[in-house]
């Protein structure tokens, strides 16, 4: 490929705050719930880099002619891989979609076919927009893509289909703010502001993010070791269901060190069985745990946390929950799939 920037490159990416920030300069776009993509286009050829800088453009084969129609002939787009459903995004459906054999590859891209999200131009013909501000580069960008569409319809048509579409923007903090609250019953994350003057910083923190956080009360099934074996490393999270069977829903490992050793010696004298043992377990190893040792210790099921956590996927926590407080007064029994607005094991 004959483009001004040459891959890989790392993504410009996002510091969590609390609460929008407000004010000149500010630009707003919905949070995607999906995969974060680079794509290179030269002509007919296309190349897809993930957020770890990796090529990934085989898990997604039916994106390349969508990209060529879309793109311009010759650039570097920034955006999210994502897979619509019916009811929105299906972050489950994208994670099936990373496997080696690409018989099955091929199977997924029809039974869920991906779409592109594009939100940043890096690159256009032979200009490299890297020092350009972020306003100008998103201008240059909705010139060669189909209209933003800040009512979410983009979603109910790429439903079964793979599409390129770009991502609406708003300067109204009101606007971004309802985006925030009517966006969530399709699956997107929140919002993402970008001061509208910033140059684009391959691996920088240069953006801001405002996520979905909750709370749940959860119990404390098991634990896994640190490192050095001289502490817990992380609490394995767990909720009943309706048959009253504890199923494994995530974990928190938001200790200090001091804490770590302490909670170490109390938990022991939890050990036992009944915690994981009938529902779903804590998982082994496997593709994504990398040779880590995911060994760990049952714990009998009485002790119970608040934690916050941002998103579900499916009966579980995305990623890692967040350790609030003990809840001491709180039955274990009492900690289920309902507190969380979905459905039960």
């Amino acid at each position: 490929m004959k483009l001004p920037i040459a891959p890989p490159i790392a993504p410009m990416l996002a510091k969590l705050r609390e609460e929008m920030p407000t004010g000149e300069g500010w630009l707003y776009e919905p949070k995607w719930d999906g995969f974060r993509a680079i794509v290179w286009r030269d002509g007919s050829e296309v190349s897809i880099q993930s957020r770890d800088t990796r090529p990934i453009d085989r898990y997604f084969p039916e994106l390349v002619e969508p990209l060529c129609a879309a793109l311009p002939d010759r650039c570097v787009v920034d955006g999210e891989i994502v897979v619509a459903g019916p009811e929105g995004l299906e972050f489950d459906a994208l994670l099936l979609r990373i496997h080696p054999a690409q018989s099955r590859v091929k199977m997924l891209a029809q039974q869920t076919p991906a779409s592109f999200v594009a939100f940043d131009l890096l690159a256009e013909g032979a200009d490299s927009l890297m020092e350009t501000p972020f306003s100008e580069r998103r201008t240059r960008l909705e010139g060669g893509l189909p209209d933003p569409d800040p009512e979410g319809r983009a979603l109910e048509s790429a439903s079964g289909r793979s599409i390129v579409f770009l991502t609406p923007q708003t300067a109204d903090p009101v606007t971004a703010r309802n985006w925030f609250d009517q966006f969530e019953n399709v699956g997107l994350d929140g919002i993402i502001a970008k001061e509208e003057s910033i140059h684009y910083l391959p691996g920088e923190r240069a953006m801001v993010k405002i996520k979905h956080r909750r709370t749940a009360d959860c119990v404390v099934g098991g634990f896994r070791m640190n490192k050095t074996n001289d502490g817990i490393g992380s609490l394995l999270l767990g909720l009943f269901d309706g048959a009253g069977v504890l199923h494994y829903v995530g974990h928190t490992s938001s200790f200090k060190a001091p804490e770590r050793r302490r909670l170490l010696g109390e938990l022991r004298e939890l050990e036992g069985e009944g915690g994981f043992g009938s529902g779903r377990t804590p998982g082994g190893p496997s593709r994504w745990t990398g040779g880590r040792d995911t060994t760990w210790v049952a714990l009998r099921p009485e002790l119970v946390c608040e934690v916050s956590y941002d998103h579900m996927q499916g009966d579980r926590f995305r990623h890692a929950a967040t350790f609030v407080r003990w809840r001491p007064e709180k039955p274990a029994r009492e900690c289920g799939f309902e507190q969380l607005g979905t459905r039960t094991q």
